[in-house]
């Protein structure tokens, strides 16, 4: 009955406060979804040339790049003609920040998201407010794809929960608007998690969302302790791929499959399992992917019309699917999303916490950090690998070492080694946080 409540009543009437067009944008996107390929990629051009045509009427770093490279929106009449512009890629975005920015917003009216990026480097995007809503419905439309049911509450396994930042006005959102409850990744132990299963029982999510291994942490914790009264409608991985020993002890404990969705940060959401879980279906009205000779992703958003990335190189390596999904939906598939994965870090305590949840604090709050990575020795040693800016200073030392004892206690030592560039992996990513200490533990809980 609440559910149906805040549905039907609730949301209709939040979204008319905010003046959002998220819940029309919604039934569109439901609409569209069932479009034929041809039609979805009819629609993609649409969106694209008009993408365009704004970013190099009104954003000057695409009027000089596409100059200099000879090419014209006009130019451009098929998806395939993208490949004559330039790759956008997160090196631009942190050089050229501001002349990424459209002429045609007023900066101080933009939301702002700040963010580690996948590959620990920090950049900050500017979205407009037509996009957010968008993005919002392209979201709500995957997240029921999990059987979860838009009204119901959300249960969310993630680091530094937003709304605590907003005092009491952000806790009334989230009890009223969001209704989700949280566990927070940053410091993962038995005593938490057992109060997350308290909060489980007595709100019944419709939904568990959350990071891939902080899914796999929390499901191996319920089934040593013997939870198995936990039953969502579903369950949503993100953040970093599912392994298959992973999703294998998701299902058992929750009792539904797990759909394993994929985003960032810079765009929102990419790509997300159906119902059918036989591929990650591209969320192609709102992003148009490409996928180069070795794999890497390239990203253009046709919604955020305020900071537009246009052929940006995500820094994932994907693989596509040639096959349709048997759910009837014409949105593109992705088979594999590879390279994108993060180790926890055992504190000395014998606390996990999570190798996003950390890279988040440590570049977005250690002023003059160009890129990060963690890497644990030992229980009690850390080393930061830091790409340091010219913002680095003798105040980002002291920001490092408040962090480390606030999050590991006194007993954790760290090094600092300051290097040109952080190494690439094989697959051409770039490991964030590596922790072989961690690793062992917790395959040692799946045995």
């Amino acid at each position: 009955m609440l559910d149906a409540l805040h549905r039907h009543i609730v949301q209709p009437l939040v979204a008319l406060k905010r003046r959002s067009r998220h819940l029309d944008d919604l039934r569109r996107l439901e609409r569209s979804q069932y479009d034929s390929p041809a039609e979805v990629r009819a629609t993609q051009l649409s969106m694209l040339r008009q993408t365009l045509r704004h970013a190099y009427d009104t954003v000057p770093y695409y009027r000089a790049a596409w100059d200099a490279a000879g090419v014209r929106p006009d130019d451009l009449t098929t998806l395939e003609d993208l490949t004559r512009l330039p790759v956008l890629t997160k090196a631009d975005i942190r050089a050229d920040n501001d002349a990424l920015v459209s002429t045609a917003f007023d900066k101080a009216t933009l939301r702002v998201k700040t963010t580690s990026g996948s590959t620990g480097v920090p950049l900050k995007i500017y979205l407009d407010e037509r996009g957010a809503q968008w993005k919002t419905a392209a979201t709500l439309r995957a997240d029921e794809w999990s059987g979860w049911r838009r009204g119901q509450r959300v249960a969310k396994v993630w680091g530094n929960p937003e709304y605590k930042h907003h005092g009491l006005r952000g806790r009334l959102v989230n009890a009223v608007v969001d209704r989700a409850i949280y566990l927070d990744t940053i410091q993962l132990n038995d005593d938490r998690i057992r109060e997350f299963v308290t909060a489980l029982r007595r709100h019944k999510p419709g939904l568990v969302f959350g990071h891939a291994h902080s899914l796999y942490l929390v499901a191996c914790r319920l089934r040593s302790m013997g939870v198995e009264d936990i039953r969502p409608n579903g369950v949503i991985s993100t953040a970093m791929p599912l392994h298959s020993w992973q999703r294998t002890v998701i299902e058992q404990v929750f009792g539904v499959p797990a759909t394993n969705r994929y985003g960032c940060e810079e765009v929102s959401l990419i790509a997300c399992e159906c119902e059918r879980h036989a591929g990650l279906h591209v969320a192609a009205e709102s992003v148009y992917t490409e996928v180069e000779p070795d794999g890497r992703l390239l990203v253009t958003d046709l919604s955020n019309f305020a900071m537009p990335l246009i052929r940006y190189r995500i820094g994932d390596v994907v693989t596509t699917s040639p096959k349709p999904c048997p759910c009837g939906r014409g949105l593109p598939l992705l088979a594999t999303v590879e390279g994108r994965d993060a180790d926890y870090v055992l504190t000395p305590a014998g606390n996990l916490i999570s190798g996003i949840s950390l890279t988040e604090n440590f570049a977005t709050k250690v002023p003059g950090t160009a890129q990060l990575q963690i890497v644990q020795e030992t229980r009690t040693r850390l080393l930061l690998r830091l790409v340091r800016d010219e913002h680095f200073t003798e105040a980002s030392r002291r920001k490092i070492a408040s962090l480390v004892l606030e999050l590991f206690g006194p007993t954790m030592t760290v090094e600092t080694e300051f290097v040109d560039a952080i190494a690439q992996e094989p697959s051409g990513k770039y490991r964030f946080c590596v922790s072989k200490v961690a690793t062992d533990h917790l395959r040692g809980l799946s045995a």
